[in-house]
């Protein structure tokens, strides 16, 4: 029986370590440069062992593995959720090179995270609050036959507010926050886009090869 790592891979295992690494791509962690090379790497690869180096230092590892002598799927591009920042080189959320990076802007850095937990936090707390409300309203009006149920709505918009008031969750930071997200969704989507591009621009040239 031939060793793990010399498996031969078919071109739909060749595709899921594509689509993972993309994931993983979308996701931010690796540059545009890394995935051109690691996809073109796996697109390339004969072997399950050819593929180890492309996933060796990413969550999950190398989303191929051998059992009884057969190469099955065994992880994809989770470990959490992962922040993403605005690729544009223009604008201010733009990630820096490592090298180049500043006292000053692993400051800002660190706060953006801290606005994201606290933003992503009072969200959470929100969908809480509104729903026992809901279930407050409902429990009043239907089974208690209070008429005054519809009171627990205006209470409302206090109880929305503790949790921005702990949290010293402001008005500018809610702003800022959803300029955040919608650059965060922005990356998100050209990460994808850029990923799913690279595979079939992979699966184009293999097509041409063959």
């Amino acid at each position: 029986m031939a060793e793990p790592d010399d498996l031969l891979l078919s071109d739909a295992e060749r595709l899921h370590a594509l689509t993972v690494l993309g994931d993983h791509y979308a996701s931010g962690r690796l540059d545009d440069s890394q995935f051109h090379a690691r996809s073109a790497d796996v697109a390339a690869a004969r072997t399950l062992g050819q593929l180890r180096g492309s996933f060796a230092d990413l969550p999950g590892g190398t989303p191929l593995t051998s059992v009884d002598g057969l190469i099955v799927q065994s992880a994809t591009a989770g470990g959490g959720e992962i922040v993403l920042s605005s690729s544009s080189p223009s604008s201010p959320l733009a990630p820096t090179p490592t090298g180049a990076r500043t006292p000053a802007t692993r400051d800002a850095d660190a706060d953006l995270e801290d606005l994201r937990r606290r933003g992503k936090l009072v969200e959470s707390l929100d969908g809480v609050v509104i729903g026992l409300t809901l279930i407050t309203f409902l429990v009043l009006q239907i089974v208690v036959d209070w008429q005054y149920a519809w009171m627990v709505w205006p209470s409302l918009v206090l109880t929305l507010g503790i949790p921005r008031l702990v949290l010293r969750f402001t008005d500018s930071d809610e702003k800022t926050y959803e300029k955040l997200k919608k650059a965060d969704e922005k990356a998100r989507e050209e990460r994808l886009r850029a990923a799913s591009e690279r595979i079939r621009e992979l699966g184009d040239g293999r097509e041409k090869h063959d």
